[in-house]
């Protein structure tokens, strides 16, 4: 038999230490199988085998690829972009919640829009988006984000056009799980004016990519970070048309610690970016006014809520209550 000799004489490699990963999100490996030589001999080493998503923002990251390529069938580049050409004219996104903070006292309200959620299933059975996102307009919500992801939380870009078009004038983001320039390009051509990116699941480098991307077709952004490191990560970035979201739930327990946005912005890091003048948004575990003022005292300007808002049977009388 002939033996690799690398195989058995090479010494071991010392252990390296990595830096710390750039995402806490991954991206699913390639599927298959890889060929390495060894002497006269080739073997076949299976990748991505048993591979599994760490929590569930990792399982909707990995499936968005494969949604994407039906979604590119289904609607081509080329159609997108000539429905963009004739979509509404984009809003100032930022310019509402900072206005709609400045008038009130309070910090301007990201109202969302989403029939279900993973962990709580379906929320709103009674789910018309339009009507809801109107009730949300009615209550004094500055901006309304709209939930596309279908699998996951039973929304879809339907839902921001009919929003759109009910004459709803408070901007929109296009809450969907970036991965690609093709979702921002549907989110505008379905009458987006701002769209989410998320830290933890996009690199610098991709991050950079889609910001131009969405600068260029007329989006804002809210860049959400969840970590004083991914704050640092981020304020290396052109940061244009941009404000940033503070979510407050762990990615990997997905406990919810409302103190996460007043870490964040007391660090160094959340300094820096108070005196870029950057508005920063509280997210996650916001059910009450007293939650709203711990956000405010913390430093957002603006809050993004959901759950306690579209559960309610009577939304615009919810968004009140919450902003007294």
């Amino acid at each position: 038999m002939t033996f690799c000799p690398q195989a058995v004489s090479a010494p071991e490699a010392p252990p390296s230490k990595e830096p710390p990963a750039e995402v806490t999100i991954r991206r699913r490996a390639p599927a298959g199988s890889s060929t390495q030589p060894c002497g006269q001999f080739t073997f076949k080493v299976p990748q991505n085998e048993g591979a599994e998503p760490q929590n569930i923002l990792e399982e909707i990251v990995w499936y968005k690829a494969k949604e994407i390529e039906d979604m590119k069938y289904i609607m081509p580049t080329e159609r997108l972009a000539m429905m963009m050409k004739v979509a509404p004219p984009p809003r100032d996104f930022i310019g509402a919640l900072r206005a709609k903070a400045e008038a009130t006292g309070r910090p301007g309200l990201i109202a969302e829009v989403k029939k279900a959620s993973p962990s709580k299933g379906v929320i709103q059975p009674d789910f018309d988006p339009a009507k809801i996102a109107q009730a949300y307009e009615a209550g004094g919500a500055a901006c309304i984000s709209v939930l596309t992801c279908a699998k996951y939380f039973q929304g879809s870009f339907d839902n921001l056009m009919a929003i759109r078009k009910a004459g709803v004038t408070c901007p929109l983001l296009c809450k969907e799980f970036v991965v690609e320039a093709y979702q921002l390009f549907k989110a505008r051509a379905s009458g987006a004016d701002a769209v989410l990116l998320i830290a933890a699941v996009l690199p610098n480098k991709d991050l950079v990519y889609l910001m131009r991307a969405a600068r260029k077709i007329g989006l804002q952004i809210l860049l959400e970070v969840h970590s004083i490191g991914e704050l640092e990560r981020v304020l290396q970035l052109e940061l244009e048309g941009t404000m940033l979201g503070i979510n407050n739930r762990d990615l990997q327990t997905f406990n919810v610690d409302l103190d996460n946005s007043k870490i964040i912005l007391t660090s160094t890091a959340g300094q820096e970016a108070k005196r870029r003048g950057l508005l920063f948004a509280g997210e996650s575990g916001i059910f009450t006014p007293a939650h709203v003022s711990h956000a405010q005292q913390a430093g957002c300007q603006a809050i993004l809520v959901g759950e306690s808002l579209v559960k309610e049977s009577d939304q615009a009388e919810a968004v009140r209550i919450l902003l007294s």
